[in-house]
């Protein structure tokens, strides 16, 4: 499960983003002041960071520029009431990964965390060999074994058991894999991936994908 930190001083937003995320699937860290949050974000492996820029102690833009110059590649999503050309473009030129301004909606902000964590999986992409469980997938001879035991997959059933392989424990929305897997040849609206996740859950078993209602399908 994905662990996001919120870096935010205002109460009802911040309990409104940690509200969102925990029925999105996602664990997070709230932490209301930037000294601390900077403190934090450097010690500790989190998968990605909604961070604000009006802070006390220390404002966003010094701590991303500090994580940033240490080396860490957590993506950031700024998340400001600061709405300027001129401080978008400071935020996205000093490493932020995406930048979105107050008021926003929810679920704007959930699909920018999902993309963001998709485009900057931890996962190693070039590994030839990716395993999960009893679960093991080769992807230079495109052979997949379950127990031990050759799985004859297609080649795109295989495509989309790789991204999920590759995206463990991250709610994928229908539309990421539709993305991913098909290139967004198909209708948003069509049932094509589920139809190719139940067929994959036939052939490496049931209790590898799970699907989160509303949201999509994880990995597990």
């Amino acid at each position: 499960m994905s662990h996001i930190l919120i870096v935010e001083d205002d109460p009802r937003i911040s309990s409104f983003i940690v509200k969102g995320l925990k029925s999105a699937g996602y664990t997070s860290t709230l932490i209301d002041e930037g000294r601390s949050a900077y403190a934090l974000a450097k010690v500790s492996d989190f998968d990605l960071i909604i961070l604000d820029v009006g802070l006390p102690g220390m404002d966003g833009f010094t701590i991303m520029k500090s994580l940033r110059a240490e080396g860490i590649t957590t993506p950031i999503i700024m998340l400001t009431a600061r709405d300027s050309v001129s401080d978008t473009l400071e935020g996205l030129e000093n490493g932020a990964n995406d930048y979105m301004t107050k008021p926003f909606q929810f679920a704007e902000l959930l699909a920018r965390i999902r993309l963001r964590l998709l485009d900057t999986s931890r996962e190693e992409t070039t590994a030839s060999t990716l395993s999960h469980r009893n679960l093991e997938l080769n992807v230079l001879t495109r052979q997949v074994t379950v127990n031990g035991r050759n799985a004859e997959l297609t080649s795109r059933e295989f495509a989309l058991l790789e991204t999920f392989m590759r995206h463990k424990n991250q709610v994928l929305s229908r539309e990421q894999l539709l993305g991913q897997v098909w290139g967004m040849d198909f209708d948003p609206n069509s049932n094509i991936v589920d139809v190719y996740i139940r067929a994959l859950r036939k052939k490496i078993g049931d209790d590898y994908i799970a699907t989160v209602r509303g949201a999509g399908y994880r990995f597990v």
